[in-house]
C-alpha cells in the first residue's frame, strides 16, 4: 500500500471535506431522492435520476477520501528544519528573468493549489528544487518554457 504524504493542514482539510459530504451533501441527496419518488413513474423521472446519479458521485468521493485519509503519511511541517528545500519547506524564490518574487510551500499531491502558493512534491518545480540550498539557481522546464530561478529563502512553518 503505497503512503501519500501530506501536511497536518492537508489531512485535517480532506477530513472537513469527508465530514462535509456525510452529514450535509449526503442528507440533501437522500431528501431529493425521496422528493423524487413521490413524483411516481421513477422510469422517466429525470428528478430522480440526477439525484441518483448525484448520490453515486458523492459516495465514490467518500470512499476516494476515505482511502486517502487511511494511506496518510503526515509530516508535521513545523517539526522539521534545515537548510536544503524538502517535503513541507516554504521556499522564496526570484525568477532570474523578471525578478519577479514568488513564494511556493511543497506539499502532498492531493493538497496542491498553484493559486494559494502550495505546490506538489511531483511538479516540475518542486522536483527542480528539492535539496537545493539558498543562493542556489534552478532551472525549471514549464508548459511555457524553460524558467530559472534563485532561491532567496527556505522556511518550515
Amino acid at each position: 500500500m503505497e503512503r501519500i504524504p501530506m501536511t497536518a493542514e492537508g489531512y485535517k482539510s480532506l477530513e472537513e471535506e469527508i465530514r462535509f459530504l456525510k452529514s450535509v451533501e449526503r442528507p440533501r441527496i437522500i431528501k431529493a431522492i425521496a422528493e423524487a419518488r413521490e413524483h411516481g413513474d421513477l422510469s422517466e423521472n429525470a428528478e430522480y435520476h440526477a439525484a441518483k446519479e448525484q448520490q453515486g458521485l458523492n459516495e465514490s468521493r467518500v470512499l476516494e477520501l476515505e482511502d486517502k485519509i487511511s494511506r496518510a503519511e503526515v509530516i508535521d511541517v513545523s517539526k522539521l528544519s534545515g537548510s536544503t528545500v524538502k517535503f513541507g519547506a516554504t521556499v522564496t524564490l526570484i525568477d532570474e528573468d523578471t525578478e519577479d518574487e514568488v513564494k511556493y510551500q511543497i506539499v502532498g499531491e492531493i493538497e496542491a493549489d498553484v493559486k494559494k502558493g502550495r505546490v506538489s512534491i511531483t511538479s516540475p518545480i518542486a522536483r527542480a528544487l528539492i535539496s537545493k540550498s539558498v543562493g542556489d539557481s534552478v532551472e525549471v522546464n514549464t508548459p511555457g518554457g524553460g524558467k530559472s530561478y534563485e532561491i532567496l529563502k527556505i522556511e518550515f512553518k
